[in-house]
């Protein structure tokens, strides 16, 4: 553990901040994918991106938990690897947060997408009208009684 001290007491302030974003961003981002892939980020559970109840705002969502940890973890390796490479601190923040922002776009986008594949399963009665049926037990006359008619509408 002492090497581990040692090894971060030798680090710049700018790498310092890089490498503290970078431990904790990356467990989380980790923790995440593996939650995506058991089923743990399904509808039926609680989402950090969840909408409010009968909230019917906007579709694209920037800033969102999910997009801020993709934010952070891509800008801190982004910024280690440059640091690494030999840049300077000005260009390192740049090509990080650039970085960053575009990790940001891109998983806002999918999920924006990946939203709109959904259906919400509800049936529009608008789409039954003019459609043709098929009685399969007879419907009295003069609103005597009610029959049944199945129809195919969506």
């Amino acid at each position: 553990m002492q090497n581990l001290t040692d090894w971060f007491n030798t680090l710049e302030t700018l790498e310092k901040i890089y490498w503290t974003l970078a431990i904790p961003a990356s467990i989380a981002f980790l923790i995440q994918m593996v939650l995506a892939f058991m089923g743990g980020d399904s509808d039926d559970m609680p989402s950090s991106d969840a909408e409010i109840d009968a909230d019917a705002g906007i579709g694209f969502q920037f800033f969102t938990l999910r997009n801020l940890i993709a934010f952070f973890t891509i800008m801190s390796w982004t910024g280690i690897a440059c640091i690494d490479s030999g840049y300077s601190n000005g260009t390192t923040i740049t090509v990080s947060v650039t970085a960053g922002l575009v990790m940001m776009s891109i998983m806002a986008t999918l999920m924006y997408y990946m939203y709109k594949l959904r259906e919400s399963g509800t049936l529009k009665l608008s789409n039954a009208v003019g459609k043709r049926g098929e009685t399969y037990l007879r419907i009295p006359a003069n609103k005597k009684g009610f029959g049944k008619i199945q129809l195919t509408i969506q």
